[in-house]
């Protein structure tokens, strides 16, 4: 569990140690985040931060304004991210506005225009470009460069503000729905005692799809290593009579997972390991029972004769639970939005996240959680005192 203290903010207790966050100024301009312990008092590990931060601050400030000379955009925009705006935000924020100036902006801006000769019109050909990534790149772009300018204002470093005169890039925003701590909380206290439990923790701390839940089978966990491997889906297969308006037959079959990517190697908490041996117990006691009528796949997700659960059956699940416990109303894809939000919290690239998730490409994942609620801080504690994700 890890403890911090009020009077010194930037340590915090870990490991039978106190420990501070720390900032790497790399190579290529980018920041690399960790943390350092061993220290015996929190006062120390206070001490020690502020002159790790007096180094990195220095070493910003050498290497990005130059005395008597014109910084140009580029420079400012690695400066103002890593010196000025990411001390102000939250460690979520720090990671899409660093994806956004790394990988929308920087590529697309030329290395010797000067900061104070920017343009309107050159701004709107940058943000034109950034804009082709993913449907919500141009207007993210659009966001950090009207704050950057709005700082560099303030510094005295150009005469006025560009952005608000470009075009504008709307953004239609993906609906992500999570619960809070105590909400979460009372969901899994439900939960536990039904017959959907391993299922919704495999939601919830291995961010997986609905059919990835259901193709799952036991051969697929590897009890040793703790990990499972996703290769497989569970699918809708329907048939539409002539004219394509009434389904003539519908079944459901095993499917290659959705992307190429989404085929992939986890880690799983010990929790689920548990849930999976009782649910193997309960599963060799239904086979005894049905005899020669159950029909055995090795799914870990089936009703009573060995076959798939319907496509709705574990939603179903979720509206009863917190239909009952007066919880809003969440889904698969709420829960998988929710383990993208601890992994965000416990400083995983967005890259890796995307990874974890089998998105098809790290823009998907940029775009979906671009407003993750403000409350991960909280969320990351509540499972730090139950069930942790697997190490990364």
């Amino acid at each position: 569990m890890v403890k911090r203290t009020k009077k010194y903010e930037h340590a915090f207790w870990e490991r039978n140690m106190w420990n501070h966050r720390i900032k790497i100024l790399q190579e290529d301009y980018t920041v690399k985040y960790g943390k350092i312990g061993g220290f015996k008092t929190a006062e120390e590990a206070e001490e020690s931060y502020e002159k790790y931060k007096a180094e990195f601050d220095q070493k910003v400030k050498q290497r990005f304004i130059k005395q008597n000379q014109d910084i140009t955009l580029k420079d400012y925009l690695i400066y103002w991210y890593v010196s000025i705006f990411s001390e102000r935000i939250k460690p979520m924020t720090q990671y899409i506005t660093a994806y956004t100036v790394y990988s929308f902006l920087l590529p697309n801006i030329d290395d010797d225009i000067k900061l104070k000769f920017v343009s309107t019109e050159y701004l709107n050909n940058v943000l034109s470009a950034a804009a082709k990534y993913c449907e919500s790149s141009g207007n993210k772009s659009r966001e950090v460069l009207y704050i950057a300018f709005r700082d560099a204002l303030k510094q005295r470093l150009v005469a006025n503000n560009p952005v608000p005169a470009t075009k504008r890039y709307p953004r239609k925003k993906p609906k992500v729905k999570v619960l809070n701590v105590e909400q979460t909380r009372v969901l899994l206290r439900m939960a536990k005692y039904r017959n959907w439990f391993l299922e919704i923790l495999l939601g919830l701390y291995c961010g997986l799809r609905k059919g990835e839940i259901l193709g799952l089978k036991f051969s697929d966990f590897d009890l040793q290593n703790r990990t499972v491997h996703v290769q497989r889906q569970i699918a809708a297969d329907m048939k539409l009579a002539d004219g394509g308006c009434k389904i003539e037959e519908y079944k459901l079959v095993e499917r290659d997972p959705k992307s190429e990517n989404s085929d992939r190697i986890l880690k799983v908490p010990p929790i689920i390991l548990v849930e999976l041996c009782k649910r193997r117990q309960k599963i060799e006691m239904q086979k005894v029972k049905m005899g020669d009528r159950y029909i055995d796949s090795d799914y870990i997700s089936c009703q009573k004769n060995g076959l798939p659960h319907a496509l709705a059956s574990l939603n179903g699940e979720l509206n009863r639970i917190t239909k009952r416990a007066g919880l809003p109303h969440i889904t698969v894809h709420g829960l998988r939005h929710m383990y993208a939000t601890i992994l965000i919290e416990r400083g995983v690239s967005l890259a890796k996240i995307s990874g974890l998730l089998g998105h098809g490409s790290v823009h998907t994942t940029f775009e979906f959680y671009l407003d993750i609620i403000n409350g991960t801080n909280q969320i990351q504690d509540f499972m730090n005192q139950n069930f942790v994700p697997g190490e990364m």
